[in-house]
């Protein structure tokens, strides 16, 4: 027996209908692991980049974000990037020197930026893009760089001048130039995983370190740090990058929206970068557990002639011509 045509259109679009869901297509999932606490201006950047990019893809694409090294460690991650075991990364730009692309440890010399204007000068210049464009045949594609401010030195002592440094053994990034600048003051360098720190600092594994304040906060740092000195002697600052077989897969529509998503969520964590870090040297200070120091304008001026070599014996590393397009483009005035 034939089913009229108008019972027959029914049922088919009924099956049509019910059948939708089962074809819709599972979400692309980006993995993006960071080792620094959610409430950071890295971490906050992050997580506005998952909001932006789920909102623009209508679902497309769905975003996993993994704060303080649950995936992996500092030494670990951008392998696992290059591997295809996460896609995107946000790691400090010291992190690129051990993978072979030295000049990314320009960004590690001691006083090169007078401010944040300097700093985006270079990033958003040529030598920024250069950079950049190294990282390509590693398989790592380069998206944004996060400024996240300048950093702190502590340590259970006050660090007023160089000579307060001497024999201290300070935890630093895997960083050929960060090495020469505690050496320079007279300290010992630890290379140390950021995750491992604050035992480290606890136990007296290492007495100090640097980093901005945002992390010193967040981190809890300042509970096993006596003193902290405002020094601002380094820049602090991120690259969002992602696995360049995953990126050149993504078809180009989804592509254009993580490109635009990175963009405002670069916007947005550079916005935050210097309201927080201002906000977390207040909230150790009120914490009353550390002294927080500002030196004086003579004492910088010290430690600026003595990091003066760090930039010398670390043009062989970097490349001298690259340290003069780096000073070119921040503006760099030696210390007289």
């Amino acid at each position: 027996m034939h089913l009229p045509i108008a019972r027959r259109l029914l049922l088919a679009a009924a099956a049509t209908a019910f059948a939708l869901p089962a074809l819709a297509e599972a979400p692309i999932v980006i993995k993006f692991s960071h080792v620094v606490a959610p409430d950071t201006p890295k971490g906050k950047g992050a997580e506005r980049f998952k909001q932006l990019v789920e909102e623009r893809s209508k679902g497309r694409i769905k975003v996993e974000v993994y704060p303080n090294s649950q995936l992996y460690k500092d030494k670990e991650e951008l392998e696992a990037l290059q591997l295809g075991s996460v896609q995107m990364l946000a790691p400090s730009l010291s992190k690129f020197g051990p993978l072979g692309v030295k000049e990314f440890e320009v960004f590690d010399l001691p006083f090169l930026f007078r401010d944040t204007a300097a700093f985006n000068s270079l990033t958003q210049g040529k030598l920024g893009h250069e950079l950049f464009a190294r990282l390509e045949p590693k398989g790592i594609k380069g998206l944004a760089y996060w400024d996240n401010g300048f950093s702190v030195m502590s340590a259970n002592r006050p660090l007023h001048h160089v000579a307060d440094f001497k024999g201290l053994k300070m935890r630093i990034q895997s960083s050929k130039v960060l090495d020469a600048q505690m050496r320079a003051l007279g300290a010992i360098p630890q290379v140390m995983a950021f995750s491992e720190l604050y035992q480290a600092l606890q136990s007296g594994v290492v007495d100090g370190t640097e980093n901005v304040a945002s992390n010193v906060w967040t981190q809890k740092l300042y509970e096993v740090q006596k003193d902290i000195t405002v020094s601002y002697h380094n820049h602090l600052a991120y690259a969002v990058i992602i696995n360049k077989k995953f990126y050149d897969g993504l078809p180009a529509d989804l592509r254009a929206i993580v490109d635009s998503s990175v963009k405002d969520a670069t916007t947005y964590a550079d916005a935050i970068a210097a309201t927080e870090n201002a906000q977390a040297l207040e909230k150790v200070k009120a914490s009353g557990k550390t002294n927080v120091y500002t030196p004086t304008a003579a004492e910088i001026n010290e430690w600026k002639k003595a990091l003066m070599v760090v930039h010398k014996e670390m043009a062989g590393r970097v490349g001298a011509a690259t340290i003069q397009e780096a000073y070119k483009e921040a503006g760099f005035v030696a210390p007289k």
